[in-house]
């Protein structure tokens, strides 16, 4: 177990904020991913610091100002309070929100990037599509992890509808090979 998934931290006491961070240690992850809010980094960032273990907040698509993660400013505020805040940058969604490339992102940020989830969007708010349709740099994302051994899980994410005539798992096939190509 490599992310320990958590959700709605601010509904947490103290207590069993720190208890999820050393269940985390002790199973071995590295990393805590949250869809937390922008309200919640300082708090969440002493624990994170204490425990010397990175949370990822993952990005959706919030755009600038919005109080979920998506845009750039968003995890540069988290990073800004505790050494131990990091990014689950979900390329997909950087890409629909934010209507621009993540890879001048993921360069700058990488050694606080815990984990990124690996879909296909078009911009400008723009749906899910299958792997290679969308706007989303997939190759050139898992290439530059690569080329630079960056340390960062690459997760698919499968959100597309599953075409007529296809199941979800022919479809969850179709994006590993994609994934396997693009790092050859």
């Amino acid at each position: 177990i490599q992310i320990l998934k958590i959700d709605n931290f601010n509904s947490f006491s103290d207590d069993v904020t720190d208890y999820f961070f050393t269940v985390a240690k002790n199973l071995g992850c590295h990393a805590i991913s949250t869809e937390g809010n922008l309200a919640d980094v300082e708090r969440l960032g002493k624990f994170a610091d204490k425990h010397k273990m990175m949370i990822g907040y993952h990005g959706h698509t919030a755009g600038p100002g919005g109080e979920a993660f998506g845009a750039p400013e968003n995890w540069e505020k988290a990073m800004s309070v505790a050494k131990y805040n990091g990014i689950n940058l979900d390329i997909g969604h950087f890409i629909a929100g934010n209507s621009t490339s993540p890879i001048p992102f993921l360069t700058q940020y990488h050694d606080h990037v815990t984990h990124i989830h690996v879909k296909d969007r078009k911009m400008h708010m723009g749906p899910n599509m299958p792997f290679g349709q969308g706007d989303t740099p997939i190759v050139e994302v898992l290439q530059l992890i690569k080329k630079n051994k960056w340390n960062i899980q690459a997760t698919i994410e499968f959100e597309y509808q599953t075409p007529e005539g296809s199941d979800v798992l022919t479809e969850i096939s179709k994006c590993v090979e994609y994934c396997r190509k693009a790092l050859v």
